[in-house]
């Protein structure tokens, strides 16, 4: 099944970028239409902390009781590779370079208006952590799917990619969340978007992002 191409609308924010951290794109995408098998009408493929058993699917779980989001299954991969590395802190990013890395398995969710937009407060679209784009993803029984994804924001993908040796994973499991840190512990006072370019700008010895 495969929704109609939706153009991309690109909103620049009004940011006061060092040098080393361009202004980053803010890309809003209209979800691509359903069939009517799902019952909300955003379908969003999370691979990260918004898994079952990750810190962050308490949201999924309190939009799941409210009748905003519906779990379609966990065995979902990418058709296509994509980069899939830990970045500060050990949050998970795909990066939107297509070709490079593995396939990426991860969750299949439908989800309400509300759903999508406390998921996009979550990933801080907004603001250019992350962008939600259209992505390929299959089950292991053959069927295929236009859903979205949160990618890590364009302006730092290639560079975040470099910082980590261009080494990424297929599955973002227990291993790879060792020393993951959530909003609460982190210093005060600092974006996510410095805290990225800090890592990015960081040596490999203090947290590569790599596979352990």
């Amino acid at each position: 099944m495969r929704a109609p191409f939706i153009p991309l609308i690109p909103i620049e924010l009004p940011l006061h970028p060092t040098p080393q951290m361009p202004v980053p794109t803010v890309t809003v995408t209209p979800a691509p239409a359903l069939s009517t098998t799902f019952p909300h009408p955003h379908l969003i493929f999370v691979y990260g902390t918004l898994k079952r058993g990750f810190p962050n699917h308490t949201l999924l779980s309190s939009l799941i009781a409210t009748n905003d989001a519906h779990f379609h299954g966990s065995n979902y991969r990418t058709l296509n590779p994509f980069p899939l590395v830990c970045g500060p802190f050990r949050v998970p990013f795909l990066l939107h370079l297509p070709g490079q890395g593995h396939r990426v398995w991860g969750e299949l969710y439908s989800l309400s208006d509300l759903g999508l937009e406390r998921v996009d407060e979550l990933e801080g679209v907004r603001v250019g952590n992350y962008e939600r784009l259209p992505i390929e993803v299959g089950d292991d029984e053959g069927g295929e799917v236009v859903a979205e994804g949160y990618f890590g924001n364009r302006s730092y993908g290639e560079a975040m990619w470099r910082r980590c040796g261009e080494k990424g994973i297929a599955r973002y499991e227990e291993e790879e969340a060792k020393g993951y840190v959530g909003r609460a512990g982190r210093p005060a006072g600092v974006s996510f978007l410095e805290h990225i370019w800090n890592f990015i700008g960081s040596g490999p010895d203090e947290d590569d992002g790599a596979p352990r």
